[in-house]
């Protein structure tokens, strides 16, 4: 946690794209590299011309910067514990949970918290389902209750105790409803995933506006094939041909859920220059978090550009700001190791409608947005969205053969925060099937070297080179990591853009083309909401 920074301090943030640790988490590390000695690499090759030292000037200005705020994260990490011991809690002024057992399907997850802060309420409801065909059983115990959301904790085992999968949350066949089988609740997901290997399952469904004082949770199970599994020795699937009738049904009331919640509806809206358009309508605080609800859509220019299933993609960059805790938390949507809310729900069922929208809702843990906060600023800081874009280079090979006498690197590529450095270039052999139908000709086809960090992973990218008289060449990209590192980036050491086609004698002068889909990242936004407060919290009385 660190306070509300200046205008200063947020620009620091933004051009580093990262949230500091937590101050507690940071003197553990000081305290572990007490003593440690650390070396930088002898060798650093960089630009030398003009605009490559801009360039280099531009990155070392922003890695000092970040060793200087990160030596006074330290500081204040060491500030922070002097004087007396403080609670670990204690920043966010929430009560302590209360010290009661936590059942065995909820021990192992954030989920036990939840637990902790429901159970006292009453909102905690054990529908005691145990069912058993042929040996294949299914369970559910301990449903978690509030007015935002309905957690359904689900265990299937195979007759010889196994774990088995059969029934998981996509399929649509567990519904909540309304006495008169409307649907009244909409599957929504987790931001943090469940733990792998467990033999458990989380079913989260949100619930909508309007709700009854009683809601109806059916499973309609029956029929269910169920011998389908995967067998080690084979590895292969093998279905046993066995079908099960799981069926269930159970109320739960909901009158105490909907009398312990805060609902404020609002009104407001912001488009960016881009066209995407933000519509906050509503905030609800429950003991178990705060929801923000807001409709999403995109204005005729931007849908043009963006690729198909961008609602799937599309992530908002944000943080909060809660001055009487002096909390600053950054929500850097599907960035890696970035905070996610405790459950979001993507509503996509609008979207096919004319100016259709998608209803998107972020709700917030009690251990990391203070829930009785009654000032909350939401600040928008910008937004991910996959769209189509072209960037063409033009290359003279001559050129850069000269160029590499002097420079180490002689040719740049920038599009949408990717960034390619060329080095050199050659001619290699390549099995050229491209221009041989019989696929067994050799050819030497120009390759293009160098170094490539880029900030999206390759999706539906098309590289293409151009000569003069407007002729194509495939080109191929190789050396691209599968993985991004730490600070989510995609860094190729030696990345390859082999030309297929080009040779010696195809000339000296093309244009290098890239169409791709990427994750477009915008920051050209301008938005500050103050969330709605509240007099007073029915649970707190």
């Amino acid at each position: 946690m660190k306070p509300i920074p200046n205008d200063e301090d947020r620009l620091w943030e933004q051009h580093l794209f990262r949230e500091e640790p937590e101050p507690d988490f940071t003197l553990q590390v000081m305290k572990k590299l007490d003593g440690v000695s650390m070396e930088c690499e002898a060798e650093v090759n960089f630009f030398v011309k003009k605009s490559s030292k801009t360039h280099w000037m531009r990155r070392m200005g922003v890695t000092a910067a970040a060793v200087v705020i990160l030596a006074g994260g330290a500081w204040f990490a060491w500030d922070y514990k002097v004087g007396p011991e403080q609670p670990a809690v204690n920043a966010l002024n929430n009560p302590p949970l209360p010290n009661i057992p936590v059942p065995e399907e909820l021990k192992y997850s954030y989920l036990a918290d939840d637990y902790k802060r429901l159970k006292p309420l009453g909102l905690v409801v054990n529908p005691n389902i145990h069912i058993e065909d042929q040996g294949y059983t299914l369970k559910i115990e301990d449903v978690l209750v509030d007015r935002s959301q309905i957690v359904l904790t689900v265990q299937q085992n195979a007759p010889d105790g196994s774990t088995i999968y059969s029934v998981y949350p996509e399929m649509g066949r567990i519904h909540i409803t309304d006495g008169q089988g409307n649907s009244i609740a909409s599957l929504a997901s987790f931001g943090d995933p469940i733990q792998n290997g467990s033999k458990y399952q989380r079913f989260v469904y949100q619930l909508q506006d309007e709700i009854p004082d009683e809601v109806v949770v059916r499973g309609e199970l029956g029929h269910l094939n169920i011998g389908s599994y995967y067998n080690f020795e084979t590895k292969s699937y093998e279905d046993k041909d066995v079908t099960v009738d799981w069926s269930f049904q159970f109320n739960i009331d909901m009158t105490k859920a909907k009398s312990l919640a805060v609902e404020a509806p609002m009104d407001n809206t912001y488009t960016t220059p881009e066209g995407l358009k933000l519509d906050m309508t509503q905030l609800v605080r429950t003991p178990n978090g705060t929801r923000l609800d807001m409709n999403v859509s995109l204005s005729d220019q931007l849908r043009a550009k963006v690729g198909e299933d961008w609602e799937k993609q599309m992530d908002l960059l944000y943080h909060l700001e809660i001055p009487e805790t002096n909390e600053y938390r950054v929500f850097n949507g599907n960035r890696t190791n970035a905070r996610q809310a405790k459950f979001r729900l993507r509503d996509t069922s609008q979207l096919s409608l004319d100016g259709g929208q998608m209803r998107l809702s972020e709700t917030w843990d009690p251990a990391i947005v203070t829930v009785n906060a009654k000032k909350i600023r939401f600040v928008l800081d910008g937004y991910t969205i996959p769209v189509r874009d072209e960037k063409s280079l033009e290359v003279d090979l001559e050129k850069m053969r000269e160029d590499a006498e002097f420079y180490t690197y002689v040719l740049q590529f920038e599009q949408f925060g990717d960034e390619i450095l060329f080095s050199d270039f050659n001619y290699k052999p390549l099995l050229d099937s491209y221009n041989d139908s019989k696929g067994d000709r050799e050819e030497y086809s120009l390759v293009l070297e160098g170094y490539g960090s880029f900030r999206n992973a390759f999706n539906g990218d098309h590289w293409v080179a151009v000569d003069q008289e407007g002729k194509e060449y495939p080109v191929e990209v190789i050396g691209f990591p599968d993985q991004p590192n730490a600070d989510g980036e995609y860094v190729a050491d030696n990345l390859k853009l082999i030309v297929r086609g080009y040779y010696k004698g195809s000339g000296t002068k093309f244009t290098l083309k890239r169409t791709a889909l990427v994750n477009g990242e915008y920051r050209d936004v301008n938005w500050k909401v103050d969330l709605p407060s509240f007099t007073s919290l029915p649970w707190q009385k």
